[in-house]
């Protein structure tokens, strides 16, 4: 006996970890803090993913072995309850099919000798799921079975509009209903089924349950990126409602697209359909682009989360523009808050290569007025230096003081500045003398010293020669004569 006793906890404890590597979907979690916390209960076990629990809804069938006229379909009643032939109102209300055919047999016990019972799931009830957390749509949803199949996590999921970017997919968890009160939590690891696509850690749900996506602490960009691809991620690619301020040319709410361009500084973008998910750059595109003391650097996003609080996420598009990182470049949500800072100094370098960035605009405005060919409103690339402004207004002509032109700018605080600029068009750009234009820069080329001598003669000459015509009008009338 003692040998066999041995041997039969070896089997038992061998037979243990075989059937614990056989479920890598469900992991008893400990208690821990969560708005869901009054579900948990202390006793926890695994559940068994095999067993249907019965209740209100269910339709069944019961078959009793040569007895046929005892035998028939039922529906569960709301209170749990079929009503038998002979043997009277029987409660199924948490019971698998197994514990439900004891239970009839009992029922008949005293009625039928040695009865043999089979209870048959006919028709599944459909089932009453709830779900909070980081989902686009929380509440509770009541789900059909397909065929055969049980909705799962990620099934359900979809059908709550799916998860939001700052969901921690490693720590979903399942509150299920035990008969015997209180509640088991399974813990779905939704991460390793992205990665793995092995279906056992897509847990099958039962009626009852509630799945809980919980914050992450912080926003792995890259994650995010992988997330957004995923079939129970939520669908940004419809238009949302943005806030973006700082160094945009028109800051403000927007309605964001994916496909959103903008052309001209200060033009709000806009643009086709809604099959690409908004991001950072679509939103400063909407913006009318970036200013040129926008410090790409250092964007945040402020998101909401479904807890009621905050998290600040950073962005780098300088990574974007340098090394091609796509993962700076944030897919929004509805609600996000981003912000564009104000740079210390630009490098003129760098700002080269983000005034021909995709969110940069296409062109900024310039009114350059005086002597110059073409006199007027032009447009011109951002970062353009002034010597190239006046070459595209066609430069100097043969009236224009070509030694000197007054900037007038509009400083962000609302103030005016104005300031005279040596002309020298063998000045490279962005120095002091070949200042970078800005949208909206007023340039005033001023008259030559001989233009304006010429200009006073003329406003001096003009009476006299008034005059004088006046005195000779009556020769010429006679002259007609």
């Amino acid at each position: 006996m003692s040998t066999f006793s041995c041997l039969s906890q070896s089997l038992i404890s061998t037979l243990t970890s075989l059937t614990l590597l056989t479920i890598p979907t469900a992991s008893v979690m400990a208690a821990s803090p969560s708005p869901l916390q009054a579900l948990e209960d202390t006793n926890v076990a695994l559940i068994s993913e095999a067993s249907y629990v019965l209740g209100a809804g269910d339709r069944i069938r019961v078959d009793i072995f040569r007895v046929p006229q005892y035998s028939g379909e039922h529906e569960i009643l709301i209170d749990g309850s079929v009503t038998l032939p002979v043997a009277g109102k029987v409660n199924f209300a948490g019971l698998t099919l197994d514990q439900a055919s004891e239970r009839v047999r009992s029922a008949y016990s005293n009625i039928l000798r040695e009865p043999r019972i089979t209870v048959v799931l006919m028709t599944p009830r459909p089932l009453r799921i709830g779900i909070a957390g980081e989902v686009t749509a929380p509440g509770s949803y009541t789900v059909d079975r397909t065929g055969a199949q049980f909705p799962t996590v990620t099934s359900l999921l979809e059908t709550a509009g799916g998860v939001t970017q700052l969901a921690d997919l490693r720590q979903v968890q399942v509150y299920r209903p035990r008969p015997a009160g209180g509640n088991e939590i399974i813990t779905a690891d939704l991460w390793q089924f992205i990665q793995s696509g092995d279906l056992r850690y897509d847990i099958t749900l039962r009626d009852g349950d509630t799945v809980f996506v919980p914050t992450a602490s912080t926003l792995n960009l890259a994650e995010a990126l992988q997330l957004s691809s995923a079939s129970f991620a939520a669908n940004e690619s419809r238009p949302l409602n943005i806030a973006i301020v700082g160094e945009v040319f028109r800051p403000g709410p927007y309605t964001v697209t994916g496909t959103a361009r903008t052309g001209e500084a200060g033009v709000p973008g806009g643009g086709g359909g809604t099959s690409i998910p908004p991001t950072v750059t679509r939103a400063i595109q909407v913006a009318g682009g970036i200013k040129p003391l926008a410090d790409v650097r250092e964007i945040q996003i402020q998101r909401r989360t479904r807890t009621g609080g905050a998290q600040t996420i950073d962005v780098n598009l300088w990574q974007l523009l340098g090394q091609g990182d796509l993962t700076q470049d944030v897919v929004l949500q509805e609600g996000d808050t981003v912000i564009v800072p104000t740079a210390d100094e630009i490098d003129p370098a760098e700002a080269a290569q983000l005034a021909s960035a995709s969110f940069s605009p296409d062109t900024v405005r310039v009114n350059i007025v005086g002597e110059v060919e073409q006199p007027g409103i032009i447009q011109v690339p951002p970062n353009t230096p002034l010597n190239q402004g006046l070459l595209a207004a066609g430069g100097f002509n043969n009236r224009a003081s070509q030694g000197s032109v007054d900037l007038v700018r509009l400083n962000p605080n609302g103030t005016v500045e104005r300031r005279s600029i040596d002309i020298d068009f063998a000045e490279g750009g962005a120095t002091e003398r070949n200042p970078t234009l800005r949208n909206n820069d007023v340039v005033i080329v001023s008259r030559s010293t001989a233009a304006n001598i010429g200009d006073t003669l003329d406003t001096i000459a003009r009476p006299i020669s008034s005059a004088l015509s006046l005195l000779t009008l009556p020769f010429t009338l006679l002259r007609l004569f």
